[in-house]
Protein backbone atom coordinates (compact mmCIF):
# COMPACT_ATOMS: atom_id res chain seq x y z
CA UNK A 1 0.00 0.00 0.00
CA UNK A 2 2.74 2.43 1.04
CA UNK A 3 4.71 1.51 -2.06
CA UNK A 4 1.72 2.28 -4.30
CA UNK A 5 1.17 5.61 -2.56
CA UNK A 6 4.85 6.48 -3.00
CA UNK A 7 4.73 5.65 -6.72
CA UNK A 8 1.58 7.75 -7.12
CA UNK A 9 3.22 10.67 -5.29
CA UNK A 10 6.30 10.61 -7.53
CA UNK A 11 4.14 10.27 -10.63
CA UNK A 12 2.16 13.36 -9.63
CA UNK A 13 5.39 15.21 -8.81
CA UNK A 14 6.83 14.40 -12.24
CA UNK A 15 3.62 15.58 -13.92
CA UNK A 16 3.71 18.82 -11.93
CA UNK A 17 7.37 19.47 -12.77
CA UNK A 18 6.73 18.71 -16.45
CA UNK A 19 3.76 21.10 -16.55
CA UNK A 20 5.77 23.83 -14.82
CA UNK A 21 8.65 23.43 -17.26
CA UNK A 22 6.25 23.60 -20.21
CA UNK A 23 4.68 26.78 -18.82
CA UNK A 24 8.10 28.40 -18.30
CA UNK A 25 9.19 27.42 -21.81
CA UNK A 26 6.00 28.75 -23.38
CA UNK A 27 6.29 32.03 -21.48
CA UNK A 28 9.97 32.51 -22.36
CA UNK A 29 9.40 31.77 -26.06
CA UNK A 30 6.44 34.16 -26.24
CA UNK A 31 8.46 36.87 -24.52
CA UNK A 32 11.35 36.44 -26.98
CA UNK A 33 8.98 36.58 -29.97
CA UNK A 34 7.21 39.65 -28.63
CA UNK A 35 10.56 41.36 -28.01
CA UNK A 36 11.65 40.75 -31.58
CA UNK A 37 8.34 41.81 -33.13
CA UNK A 38 8.24 44.98 -31.07
CA UNK A 39 11.76 45.98 -32.14
CA UNK A 40 11.53 44.62 -35.69
CA UNK A 41 7.87 44.50 -36.75
CA UNK A 42 8.78 43.47 -40.30
CA UNK A 43 10.33 40.22 -39.09
CA UNK A 44 9.29 36.99 -40.77
CA UNK A 45 9.41 33.41 -39.50
CA UNK A 46 12.92 33.20 -40.97
CA UNK A 47 14.03 36.07 -38.76
CA UNK A 48 12.46 34.57 -35.67
CA UNK A 49 14.11 31.25 -36.47
CA UNK A 50 17.49 32.95 -36.79
CA UNK A 51 17.09 34.53 -33.38
CA UNK A 52 16.33 31.20 -31.72
CA UNK A 53 19.02 29.18 -33.51
CA UNK A 54 21.62 31.83 -32.62
CA UNK A 55 20.64 31.38 -28.97
CA UNK A 56 21.33 27.66 -29.27
CA UNK A 57 24.40 27.58 -31.54
CA UNK A 58 25.98 30.99 -30.95
CA UNK A 59 28.58 32.18 -33.48
CA UNK A 60 30.07 28.73 -34.06
CA UNK A 61 29.01 28.48 -37.69
CA UNK A 62 31.01 31.55 -38.74
CA UNK A 63 34.23 31.32 -36.71
CA UNK A 64 35.58 27.95 -37.79
CA UNK A 65 38.23 29.92 -39.69
CA UNK A 66 39.46 32.78 -37.48
CA UNK A 67 41.34 34.56 -40.27
CA UNK A 68 38.34 34.43 -42.60
CA UNK A 69 36.04 35.64 -39.80
CA UNK A 70 38.36 38.60 -39.16
CA UNK A 71 38.55 39.50 -42.85
CA UNK A 72 34.78 39.30 -43.19
CA UNK A 73 34.25 41.54 -40.16
CA UNK A 74 36.63 44.19 -41.51
CA UNK A 75 34.95 44.11 -44.92
CA UNK A 76 31.54 44.49 -43.32
CA UNK A 77 32.77 47.37 -41.16
CA UNK A 78 33.98 49.16 -44.30
CA UNK A 79 30.76 48.53 -46.25
CA UNK A 80 28.49 50.97 -44.41
CA UNK A 81 28.54 54.24 -42.47
CA UNK A 82 25.18 54.46 -40.67
CA UNK A 83 24.28 52.04 -37.87
CA UNK A 84 20.81 51.13 -36.62
CA UNK A 85 19.35 49.08 -33.81
CA UNK A 86 20.09 48.53 -30.14
CA UNK A 87 23.67 48.24 -28.90
CA UNK A 88 22.98 44.77 -27.51
CA UNK A 89 20.00 42.43 -27.59
CA UNK A 90 19.59 38.99 -25.98
CA UNK A 91 18.99 36.05 -28.28
CA UNK A 92 16.18 33.51 -28.16
CA UNK A 93 14.30 32.26 -25.12
CA UNK A 94 17.30 31.41 -22.93
CA UNK A 95 19.40 34.52 -23.60
CA UNK A 96 22.64 32.56 -23.89
CA UNK A 97 24.13 35.16 -26.22
CA UNK A 98 23.78 38.80 -27.22
CA UNK A 99 23.61 40.33 -30.66
CA UNK A 100 26.14 43.15 -30.23
CA UNK A 101 25.89 45.98 -32.74
CA UNK A 102 29.06 46.79 -34.65
CA UNK A 103 28.37 50.42 -33.79
CA UNK A 104 30.34 49.83 -30.58
CA UNK A 105 33.46 49.56 -32.75
CA UNK A 106 32.44 52.32 -35.15
CA UNK A 107 31.82 54.73 -32.27
CA UNK A 108 35.03 53.85 -30.45
CA UNK A 109 33.29 52.34 -27.43
CA UNK A 110 35.15 49.04 -27.80
CA UNK A 111 38.50 48.57 -29.58
CA UNK A 112 38.29 46.32 -32.64
CA UNK A 113 40.66 43.69 -31.25
CA UNK A 114 38.85 43.53 -27.91
CA UNK A 115 35.54 43.01 -29.72
CA UNK A 116 36.94 40.42 -32.11
CA UNK A 117 38.62 38.43 -29.31
CA UNK A 118 35.31 38.39 -27.40
CA UNK A 119 33.53 37.20 -30.53
CA UNK A 120 35.99 34.35 -31.12
CA UNK A 121 35.99 33.24 -27.48
CA UNK A 122 32.19 33.16 -27.47
CA UNK A 123 32.39 29.82 -29.26
CA UNK A 124 33.52 28.32 -25.95
CA UNK A 125 30.11 29.08 -24.46
CA UNK A 126 28.24 26.82 -26.87
CA UNK A 127 26.64 23.73 -25.35
CA UNK A 128 26.84 20.86 -27.86
CA UNK A 129 23.48 19.92 -29.36
CA UNK A 130 22.65 17.82 -32.39
CA UNK A 131 20.58 19.13 -35.27
CA UNK A 132 17.97 16.45 -34.48
CA UNK A 133 17.65 17.72 -30.90
CA UNK A 134 17.42 21.29 -32.14
CA UNK A 135 14.77 20.27 -34.67
CA UNK A 136 12.56 18.94 -31.86
CA UNK A 137 13.00 22.15 -29.88
CA UNK A 138 12.31 24.30 -32.93
CA UNK A 139 9.10 22.37 -33.61
CA UNK A 140 7.91 23.30 -30.11
CA UNK A 141 8.93 26.93 -30.66
CA UNK A 142 7.23 27.11 -34.05
CA UNK A 143 4.00 25.71 -32.57
CA UNK A 144 3.99 28.55 -30.03
CA UNK A 145 4.72 31.16 -32.72
CA UNK A 146 1.87 29.76 -34.82
CA UNK A 147 -0.51 30.01 -31.86
CA UNK A 148 0.31 33.72 -31.48
CA UNK A 149 -1.43 34.56 -34.80
CA UNK A 150 1.15 37.15 -35.83
CA UNK A 151 0.13 37.18 -39.53
CA UNK A 152 3.75 36.83 -40.61
CA UNK A 153 4.20 37.11 -44.41
CA UNK A 154 5.00 33.92 -46.36
CA UNK A 155 4.68 31.91 -43.14
CA UNK A 156 4.02 28.51 -44.71
CA UNK A 157 6.75 28.88 -47.34
CA UNK A 158 9.25 29.90 -44.67
CA UNK A 159 8.18 27.06 -42.39
CA UNK A 160 8.64 24.51 -45.16
CA UNK A 161 12.03 25.93 -46.13
CA UNK A 162 13.22 25.72 -42.52
CA UNK A 163 11.83 22.18 -42.08
CA UNK A 164 13.48 21.00 -45.31
CA UNK A 165 16.81 22.46 -44.20
CA UNK A 166 16.62 20.74 -40.83
CA UNK A 167 15.72 17.44 -42.51
CA UNK A 168 18.97 17.79 -44.46
CA UNK A 169 20.85 18.17 -41.19
CA UNK A 170 21.43 21.91 -41.66
CA UNK A 171 20.55 24.39 -38.91
CA UNK A 172 21.89 27.76 -40.10
CA UNK A 173 19.25 30.32 -41.14
CA UNK A 174 19.48 33.80 -42.61
CA UNK A 175 17.58 37.04 -42.26
CA UNK A 176 14.78 37.64 -44.73
CA UNK A 177 15.24 40.23 -47.48
CA UNK A 178 12.53 42.32 -45.84
CA UNK A 179 14.50 42.37 -42.59
CA UNK A 180 17.77 43.21 -44.37
CA UNK A 181 16.17 46.01 -46.36
CA UNK A 182 14.30 47.47 -43.39
CA UNK A 183 16.90 47.25 -40.64
CA UNK A 184 20.33 46.78 -42.27
CA UNK A 185 21.59 44.57 -39.42
CA UNK A 186 25.29 44.69 -38.53
CA UNK A 187 26.15 42.71 -35.40
CA UNK A 188 28.06 39.75 -34.03
CA UNK A 189 27.01 37.10 -31.52
CA UNK A 190 28.81 37.38 -28.16
CA UNK A 191 28.28 35.05 -25.20
CA UNK A 192 26.21 36.49 -22.36
CA UNK A 193 28.99 35.99 -19.82
CA UNK A 194 31.69 37.66 -21.94
CA UNK A 195 29.44 40.55 -22.94
CA UNK A 196 28.24 41.32 -19.42
CA UNK A 197 31.64 40.90 -17.76
CA UNK A 198 33.95 42.41 -20.38
CA UNK A 199 32.17 44.49 -23.03
CA UNK A 200 29.25 46.04 -21.17
CA UNK A 201 31.52 47.81 -18.62
CA UNK A 202 33.48 49.39 -21.52
CA UNK A 203 30.25 50.59 -23.14
CA UNK A 204 29.01 52.04 -19.86
CA UNK A 205 32.37 53.71 -19.22
CA UNK A 206 32.33 55.36 -22.64
CA UNK A 207 28.83 56.70 -21.98
CA UNK A 208 29.84 58.50 -18.78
Amino acid sequence: MKRNLLISFFSLLCLWVSAAEKTDFDKAVRSAVERQMQGYPKSTLKDLYKNFFQDKFGPGHIVSDTTAAGNYLRREMASYTETEGEIAEPTGWEGNFYRVNLSVIKNGQIPYQTFFDAFIRSVNGIRPVTVAEWQKEWNRIEAIIRSMNLSLPDYENDRKEIDDRLERGEYVGHHSKAFEDSYSPHYRIISKEIFEQELQPLIQLSSN
